[in-house]
């Protein structure tokens, strides 16, 4: 075990004995994570996104694990003033967030002349189970060296955190009844019980009988206390649950694993769905971890090249989403390529007028400005550069993009470049709409929940 002395002291390679062995234990927590990621620069996704991962969180580098290792050699064993020579390591298994490895080294074998010790290295997980095994040679010191241990600060990354918020805002409304679309899958019926059992959701679960018990049944979840309305196939089952909330019966609508289409196809007809005089659109509520504030960015799933009288609606929806989370006067910025009215970009052309539209009244309950290119949008820096004086500019948080393609690349620049989470929502319909993917994360699924949650509310409020 490793020495917990206020000194650190070496083993010269005189002292060292064939058979001798030290260890240490470390869990893995989030910020090892990050902090890793942050000074090897690696940012592979399976490695810092839970998205890659699922529940159990990202998978950990190997080499996070390896250092353990050296960890051990360079303060135990030899200890101070080693020198690490090479080594020759297997990775067996993941490790996943809460795993605790032990990494352990035993002499294997000392050749003189050079100082050169091997060593036998294994980290075993909390189960026992081996996740790497290999050998490393080092050149043990000649000299006796001891000194004070250091203690090592405490070092952590900078986190907005800004769906906590949004959850724990949202669990003073107390669980909305929500109809959920053909939860025919582990990521989607998971999701759902989760979302339940964290008080945000009751859901009626909607899709065939027959699937959905397989499902839980192979995944070990317990379906018994949700209400279970049988359909025929994908279709049958967004039709029941849009006719769920026709009948008042759910106050929220939540894609399972059905395609997004067969869902809004349903949502959409004009006699049997959820339409009303506004015009539905997307919202991604998104937690960036390098922004203080949470960021919309509409629309990036449903209208594919709005018209401007389709970006007034898709707007007004995104104004409310922000009230609805708590923003009193929400800052809009209409994104372009660039900052200026530019008659070849019409872009820019339908970005000036919803700011006059707003100046008259016909997009209320917020600040607009645009046409702004993205940086002079959310950076004050960047504004200021461009001689850009406005309440919005630098500062936005909501970006309205010019069309679904803009939007989409946009939200997936910040979600797998900037470690950003995304929480998604279909507004403009008579209930909100609850857009979640396989690859989400279990804290965006909840954010997701939280966010219709909290819409649901608004939407309950007499109009002012």
């Amino acid at each position: 075990m490793p020495d917990t002395s206020e000194t650190i002291e070496n083993k010269t390679f005189d002292e060292i004995a064939v058979g001798d062995r030290a260890s240490l234990s470390r869990t893995l927590t989030r910020d090892d994570i990050d902090l890793f990621a942050v000074v090897s620069g690696d940012i592979n996704p399976s490695h810092v996104d839970q998205a890659f991962a699922g529940a159990a969180g990202p998978v950990a580098h190997s080499m996070w694990t390896g250092s353990l290792l050296s960890a051990v050699l360079g303060n135990e064993l030899p200890g101070p003033g080693t020198v690490y020579a090479g080594q020759n390591l297997r990775f067996h298994r993941p490790v996943a967030l809460g795993d605790t490895i032990t990494a352990r080294v035993t002499v294997a074998e000392k050749k003189p002349g050079q100082n050169l010790v091997v060593f036998d290295c294994l980290c075993t997980n909390q189960d026992g189970e081996e996740v790497v095994t290999g050998t490393a040679e080092v050149v043990a010191p000649a000299e006796k060296i001891s000194r004070p241990r250091t203690a090592l600060p405490e070092v952590g990354l900078k986190r907005q955190d800004n769906y906590r918020r949004l959850i724990e805002r949202s669990r003073a409304f107390g669980p909305v009844i929500t109809a959920v679309a053909h939860p025919c899958d582990q990521a989607s019926l998971a999701g759902s019980i989760e979302a339940a059992e964290a008080g945000l959701i009751t859901p009626i679960l909607v899709g065939p009988e027959a699937k959905v018990k397989a499902v839980a049944e192979s995944n070990g979840l317990d379906i018994s206390p949700y209400r279970l309305i049988a359909t025929e196939h994908s279709e049958d089952s967004a039709v029941q649950a849009v006719a769920l909330v026709r009948g008042g019966e759910a106050e929220a609508l939540m894609k399972g694993s059905l395609h997004t289409d067969e869902l809004m196809r349903a949502v959409a007809k004009r006699d049997t769905g959820l339409r009303t005089g506004r015009r539905i659109s997307h919202c991604f509520v998104m937690d960036v971890p390098t922004y203080d504030q949470v960021l919309i960015i509409t629309d990036a799933a449903i209208n594919i090249y709005p018209t401007l009288e389709d970006k007034q609606d898709i707007c007004q929806n995104a104004i409310e989403l922000a009230q609805a989370l708590g923003i009193e006067e929400p800052r809009v910025a209409v994104l372009s390529a660039v900052e200026t009215v530019t008659p070849k970009i019409p872009g820019t052309l339908e970005a000036a007028a919803l700011c006059k539209m707003a100046d008259r009244g016909q997009i209320t309950g917020a600040l607009l400005d645009g046409p702004l290119a993205f940086d002079n949008a959310i950076n004050p820096q960047a504004a200021e550069t461009k001689g850009i004086a406005s309440q919005v500019a630098g500062r936005a948080n909501i970006l309205l993009v010019p069309d679904l393609e803009a939007g989409n690349m946009l939200a997936k620049n910040l979600t797998f470049m900037a470690n950003a989470d995304a929480a998604g929502i279909v507004l403009g319909a008579r209930v909100p709409i609850i857009l979640t993917s396989r690859a989400d994360s279990v804290r965006t699924r909840m954010a997701s929940c939280a966010v219709a949650v909290l819409v649901a509310e608004a939407q309950k409020a007499p109009a002012s």
